[in-house]
């Protein structure tokens, strides 16, 4: 396979229905950034391709809830995006978004080609099709039970809690997101790719790594995860996928016959990867094609495992059967970044939004990404937690990186007029230092291309190490009066292990090393010139300078208490909420009396709506037996619109003290379960009961 010409590396469009957190960084924009950093170190053509993924129920859906327009969505979060992307230092070529002229030109080029060439199959179908909305329903405007688990709350694209790829027709007791009401079939065609006919050729290649019968790449490169959810779905069978939706947003079918059709987004959006680099050709006057047709190109997407099979099966059959473009050489994708003990919701705000760390935390852009690299989830979900951040920030950054720079440049100005020495005696016990440092780029080089970013920055960090041990054997300070020339000598290794930091953390910290560099008085070092570059004795050095400063306890504080503030959670989930960590405690006894005095008695919502200005929450009229029925407020509206929770029965704490929220009196609260996956399920009677009958 060699070493390919040129790298075509693409980050997952990011979903333009809402702002960056920190699970999208660690899943697939940071590890990108250093990858493609790397390469640049040593001289390698990449193009680094993102954009807004743009089109897609979820917007519509979005923009319904707000009473918007998919454009007005999609334009917020688009400069959102970018913004958040570029002020963490991601160091895209392009930032392209699919609903732009081009993407939409190249998507119906694709498809046209692809029709031209009878890859698709037409089928005419019952779809489910909204009465009252008058529409049909797009898979995730419909939800039920999933027939595998059981979650009431399943799409009809796929289960969230047991990961299960449904279809709608799958569902057990489906219901429009629309209305609330049951849908029914209706007769509609789409254009389906029939997935079965290439099973033998994906199976091949994903597994052997054989295309057309030449080695296209090494199966034992690719994280084992990756193969593992994609032989689950050849093991299954791979089934037609049908490529048009019956929507109004998205890219238009481009047939006299599909009118009111438009792609399927997962067409439409990774063709969004090659319409990005179209833009890129013309913005500089290049050529876009030998970045996806060229065979001495190197294709690789950086995903979150969501995105597996989409980019290791659907989009490479769409690649092959079109014809003339090359396949992904590998797709690292990451597992889950959780948070604090429980999983990162968007929905319930359980999140560290990017561009709000950015506001908050100035200048520190560098200490996330370190903190976000060291954790990052390669094999196996982790974690992120303020306390961790602070940890790794002041016993690494400050204590081991910044310290050791410090110290040497503080020295550096002390002893010789802030100028690199005049270094004239090497010593023999200086080598195996030396030696050592000169390794690093190479090991983390190593580390890189094999995509393991945590091993490479532990790797990158070894020469700050080093340099802090040979600070403290050697004691320069203790030289000075006895012995210049070896203090010289001493220094002028350590502004070259201070230069050779500069290099090996420049994928992972760039802010920092552009200060480094500033205060060596020099630029970047060429990968060819790494292990002989020197510094220039007698240069001119910056002042001294503090890299990083201490986080305090002080200054964590209200980050956590902000997130617990702003998780949307009700009074009436946030007992089983707090209870959603790694060892899912149960709380203290308590005494039978203690539980004696809960009234609990059913209830049956008559009536909800939203409160206005709080996206988060429903206004219940329940039923429990009384003259009148209650007002309850309750932190739902994430899980549940108001159509869905009418004629439902709950479980109501009937003797909770009433209170007002956003200036209505609540009078009790509805009993939730939370699962595993963050969704919110009713606590409810398993047939019809009186209301306020007592629950005991």
């Amino acid at each position: 396979m060699g070493d390919p010409k040129r790298y075509t590396v693409t980050a997952a469009l990011p979903y333009a229905n809402g702002p960056l957190h920190i699970g999208h960084v660690a899943g697939a924009y940071l590890p990108a950034d250093i990858y493609v950093r790397s390469l640049r170190q040593r001289g390698k053509q990449v193009l680094f391709v993102c954009g807004s993924d743009e089109h897609g129920a979820a917007i519509t859906m979005k923009a319904l809830q707000e009473g918007s327009t998919p454009q007005q969505i999609v334009d917020r979060y688009h400069a959102m995006l970018e913004s958040s992307l570029k002020g963490l230092g991601v160091d895209l070529d392009v930032y392209h978004r699919t609903s732009s002229e081009l993407h939409h030109r190249t998507s119906q080029e694709f498809f046209d080609q692809l029709y031209e060439k009878g890859a698709f199959t037409e089928q005419e179908e019952e779809q489910y099709f909204d009465p009252e909305a008058g529409r049909f329903l797009a898979d995730r405007y419909i939800t039920g039970t999933c027939p595998k688990c059981g979650n009431p709350g399943a799409y009809g694209d796929q289960c969230e809690k047991c990961g299960s790829a449904l279809s709608p027709a799958d569902l057990i007791d489906p219901k429009s997101t629309l209305s609330g009401g049951a849908p029914v079939l209706k007769r509609t065609k789409h254009w389906y790719l029939p997935m079965d006919q290439h099973q033998e050729w994906v199976d091949t290649w994903l597994n052997q790594g054989l295309l057309d019968g030449t080695q296209h790449h090494d199966p034992k490169e690719w994280k084992p995860q990756v193969l593992g959810q994609c032989n689950s779905w050849i093991k299954d069978g791979l089934r037609p996928r049908a490529m048009t939706r019956d929507l109004d947003w998205g890219v238009p079918v481009p047939l006299d016959q599909a009118k009111g059709k438009v792609l399927y987004v997962w067409l439409d959006a990774p063709i969004g990867y090659i319409s990005a680099t179209r833009q890129w050709a013309l913005d500089h006057g290049r050529d876009w094609e030998p970045w996806w047709k060229d065979k001495d190109t190197r294709l690789v997407h950086f995903i979150g495992k969501d995105n597996i099979v989409f980019h290791c099966i659907v989009f490479p059959i769409l690649l092959k059967e079109h014809g003339g473009f090359i396949l992904p050489h590998n797709v690292p994708a990451n597992e889950f970044l959780n948070l604090e003990g429980r999983k990162l919701s968007t929905s319930r705000n359980w999140a560290v939004w990017v561009h709000e760390y950015l506001d908050r935390w100035p200048g520190r852009e560098d200490v996330l990404r370190y903190t976000l690299t060291t954790i990052l989830p390669e094999f196996r979900d982790s974690e992120f937690t303020w306390k961790d951040l602070q940890e790794k920030n002041n016993n690494e950054l400050v204590a081991i990186l910044g310290n050791f720079v410090q110290r040497v440049f503080v020295l550096c100005h002390k002893y010789f007029e802030g100028k690199v020495p005049e270094s004239k005696r090497p010593d023999p016990s200086d080598v195996d230092v030396l030696t050592a440092v000169n390794e690093a780029p190479f090991l983390v080089r190593g580390h890189i291309d094999r995509y393991r970013f945590r091993e490479a920055l532990a790797m990158a960090m070894m020469p700050a190490r080093l340099g802090n041990k040979y600070l403290t054997d050697t004691e320069p300070w203790k030289l000075h009066a006895t012995d210049p020339d070896r203090v010289a000598t001493i220094l002028y290794n350590c502004l070259n292990i201070v230069a050779a930091l500069s290099h090996v953390l420049g994928p992972f910290l760039p802010f920092t090393v552009k200060k480094l560099q500033q205060m060596l008085g020099i630029g970047a070092i060429p990968w060819a010139d790494i292990l002989s570059f020197e510094m220039p004795r007698g240069q001119a050095l910056g002042k001294p300078e503090h890299l990083f400063s201490p986080i305090t306890d002080e200054e964590i504080q209200p980050e956590l208490e902000r997130l617990h503030a702003h998780a949307p959670l009700a009074k009436e989930v946030q007992t089983q909420a707090d209870a959603i960590s790694p060892a899912n405690a149960i709380k203290p006894l308590i005494q039978f009396d203690d539980f004696a005095r809960l009234d609990l008695r059913t209830g049956l919502v008559l009536a909800a709506e939203r409160i206005p200005k709080a996206d988060k929450l429903l206004k219940l009229t329940v039923d429990i037996g009384e003259e009148d029925p209650r007002t309850v407020i309750s932190g739902i509206a994430a899980h549940y619109g108001p159509e869905e929770v009418v004629g439902r029965q709950v479980v109501l704490v009937a003797n909770l003290e009433p209170r007002k929220m956003r200036g209505v009196l609540s009078e009790g609260m509805v009993l939730m379960s939370e699962d595993a996956d963050g969704k919110l399920v009713f606590v409810a009677p398993d047939a019809a009961i009186r209301p306020g009958s007592e629950v005991r």
